[in-house]
């Protein structure tokens, strides 16, 4: 039976509409139909799970970590060009899509996406969506470059520009080593400008850049 047809069954089920069959029957047919798509939605995900590792391995051992769920988290602070601090959150995992050049004598050997939070006031974030390339990386991130974008997020495409600041670095260890370089900044709709900036990144969890951002004064922000 087809996905469509398992997934009908199961809405007929739900709302009774088998009038021909006793209850203990539909049961039955329910239940089956139920764990058919289940077993279908696991064997999905084992798949896609395991392209995933074939094309990017490095993801499961990202920033020397074993990363059995492809994705890495950290935070740091971005000191920017005028002294000014802002704390800074990343989640990063493979994506399909990632630019074709070669970077500092590295080829790109694939691509990264993810989000981003900035801590733009004290306690106050601004949400940006990640997307770049990994360099020279294959079955680890080891001497490998990373080279994305921090874009502002937005809920609908109306066209209109984003602001956006660009970071590229090696990791040293666990820690990822970025500075801005290549492409100039583009200006964020609240007037932020990030310019000449650099950030040391550590594993660590969304709650701790809170604590991180919550705990910093205006006066620390921005001096």
């Amino acid at each position: 039976m087809l996905p469509e047809q398992e997934a009908r069954s199961v809405e007929n089920c739900m709302t009774g509409q088998n009038p021909s069959l006793g209850q203990a029957q539909r049961r039955r047919g329910c239940l089956g139909s139920l764990f058919r798509l289940l077993l279908a939605g696991i064997f999905g995900g084992a798949l896609l799970y395991g392209v995933v590792v074939i094309t990017a391995p490095w993801s499961l051992h990202i920033g020397q970590r074993w990363t059995p769920f492809l994705t890495w988290h950290g935070y740091g602070k971005l000191l920017t060009k005028t002294g000014a601090q802002y704390p800074l959150y990343v989640s990063l995992y493979p994506s399909s899509h990632f630019s074709q050049l070669h970077r500092e004598g590295l080829r790109p050997t694939g691509g990264v996406q993810g989000q981003g939070w900035l801590c733009t006031a004290s306690g106050a974030t601004q949400r940006l969506e990640l997307t770049g390339t990994i360099y020279g990386g294959w079955r680890s991130t080891a001497n490998s470059l990373f080279a994305f974008r921090l874009l502002e997020a937005r809920i609908i495409n109306n066209g209109q520009a984003r602001g956006f600041f660009d970071l590229t670095g090696r990791w040293q260890g666990p820690k990822l080593v970025m500075d801005q370089r290549g492409s100039a900044p583009e200006t964020f709709r609240s007037g932020l400008r990030i310019e000449r900036a650099s950030l040391t990144l550590s594993w660590g969890s969304f709650s701790q850049f809170k604590e991180l951002c919550t705990g910093a004064s205006n006066g620390a922000l921005a001096k």
